[in-house]
């Protein structure tokens, strides 16, 4: 009964922020989901955020790195702020929101009748980017991961193919990597994201420098089909009294010449991280990372989870 009510109130939530938030005045959303952010920080429901932070930004501490998760935080909300509002955006106000940088080299790939890869990490606004791509770039094919309560992955999977993406569960329906892998025949983008290891099959990449732990999914995929895998990043900017984002298409990875597949996939892996490191470095608080990633991080809630040091 417990678990149940949970999951209600979990689907009403999101419900009312789908039909309140996008009637609300748009100034007014945003002010509302800040507040709501800096509340969060401030009863303690950031410490993964401010703790993957303090990895990638060893030179801030006490007040600075408070800052910084308060300004993730925002960066966060601010993502469903404006996801809840997307449906009410047509192809000129999308156009308005979005400002593409280095997409030239992709639009030569598309426009020849190519696929690429995408790697992109959890930066700025990713349904806000691919609703603009799907408008004004490429047909979009993506994997979601499986949320909890069911309704509301169906709630989300509603959303998101409404605004014109082609989305595979992650888990619980036909294997993703086949279907990824009919998608890369046809003309398109596949944007995945990737920073963090879902599947327990991750690969070690040095992130800002440090270990943790990111996907294959995207060198694999691109490996398997000879496509272009190009590292994505997305960061909000003000816009007037509201915001935008930039889309930031990174140089498509160097394929090693040699070397196993999964050498192969490690090295290109590692290029994609090297370009979000970078990207969050300039863009620390677009960031908005919840879960671990990193493996000191992911070492220690292993050894809480089996009760070591208890």
């Amino acid at each position: 009964m417990p678990r149940r009510l949970t999951d209600a109130g979990t689907l009403a939530a999101y419900r009312l922020g789908w039909g309140a938030v996008r009637r609300m005045p748009e100034g007014l959303a945003y002010r509302a989901f800040d507040g709501l952010a800096d509340l969060t920080v401030a009863r303690g429901g950031a410490r993964a955020l401010r703790a993957n932070y303090a990895r990638v930004r060893p030179d801030l501490a006490g007040d600075e790195l408070d800052a910084l998760t308060r300004a993730g935080m925002r960066a966060y909300l601010r993502y469903y702020c404006e996801a809840f509002r997307l449906p009410e955006l047509g192809p000129e106000e999308l156009a308005a929101r979005v400002r593409p940088e280095g997409d030239g080299p992709v639009r030569e790939v598309l426009d020849a009748g190519g696929s690429l890869v995408c790697f992109l990490g959890h930066l700025g606004n990713w349904d806000l980017a691919g609703a603009w791509a799907s408008v004004h770039l490429a047909p979009v094919t993506t994997v979601a991961e499986r949320l909890e309560p069911e309704e509301v992955f169906e709630e989300f999977l509603a959303f998101r193919e409404g605004l014109g993406m082609t989305i595979l569960p992650l888990t619980g329906g036909p294997a993703v990597f086949p279907a990824l892998r009919e998608a890369a025949r046809r003309p398109g983008l596949i944007p995945l994201l990737a920073d963090r290891d879902l599947t327990h099959h991750g690969v070690t990449v040095d992130l800002c420098g440090r270990p943790a732990r990111m996907a294959p999914g995207p060198a694999a995929l691109a490996l398997a089909e000879r496509r272009p895998l190009v590292p994505v990043s997305i960061r909000h900017e003000r816009r007037g009294r509201g915001w935008g984002i930039v889309i930031t298409f990174h140089p498509a990875v160097a394929v090693p010449s040699t070397g196993a597949t999964r050498e192969k996939v490690l090295a290109m892996t590692q290029q994609c991280a090297d370009a979000l490191g970078a990207a969050v470095r300039s863009h620390p608080a677009d960031w908005h990372m919840l879960q671990r990633v990193f493996l000191e991080d992911l070492d220690e809630e292993r050894l809480a989870r089996a009760g070591v040091g208890r």
